[in-house]
């Protein structure tokens, strides 16, 4: 009985040592942050990005704007004649403009996620660029884990730093001069 009682008591300690060291290997871990957005806005090269997916956004724009005015000046003609024709043609004329408007959605529908996947591809060259420097940064910095200060969407993730903490962690402007920005 005596020896079950020991044997408890050696495991309680050894169980009581691993959960007391885990903590101190975690005091260990050097965790920075960066905010990859506010250095992709610095980017030179982020202003061509922008302007090229404002003219590629335009030109869908004009040619969306072109199948609408088509489809409204066929609605119109419609509404025009829809008292004069035998109702079979009325059915038909109605099927053909349904079918146009459905083409319409589907070409704004394409033209939406053209935008979005000229967008990635236009973004993926900077977004590499900067991931490239923050890994750099990391390593010479002994930095174990490096957090986004943000989401894609600019909702903040990180919500307090002392100051002390941030001089010492925060690697976003290290990541601009390393990207001469």
């Amino acid at each position: 009985m005596k020896a079950i009682n020991i044997i408890g008591l050696i495991a309680l300690l050894a169980f009581t040592g691993l959960l007391t060291a885990q903590p101190a290997q975690a005091q260990d871990m050097k965790i920075g942050f960066v905010d990859p957005r506010a250095v992709l806005e610095r980017m030179p090269e982020m202003r061509a990005v922008q302007q090229r997916l404002q003219n590629f956004a335009e030109r869908k724009q004009l040619e969306l704007s072109e199948k609408e005015r088509e489809l409204q000046s066929e609605i119109e003609l419609y509404q025009q004649r829809v008292g004069v024709i035998s109702e079979s043609a009325r059915e038909r004329e109605e099927q053909r403009l349904s079918e146009m408007d459905a083409e319409l959605r589907q070409l704004q529908t394409a033209a939406q996620q053209e935008l979005e996947q000229r967008r990635m591809e236009l973004m993926a060259p900077l977004l590499e660029q900067i991931q490239n420097s923050i890994s750099t940064i990391a390593e010479n910095r002994g930095l174990d884990y490096v957090l986004n200060m943000t989401t894609s969407t600019g909702d903040v993730i990180i919500l307090y730093v002392s100051e002390e903490v941030q001089n010492e962690y925060d690697i976003t402007d290290a990541v601009m001069r390393d990207l001469e920005i």
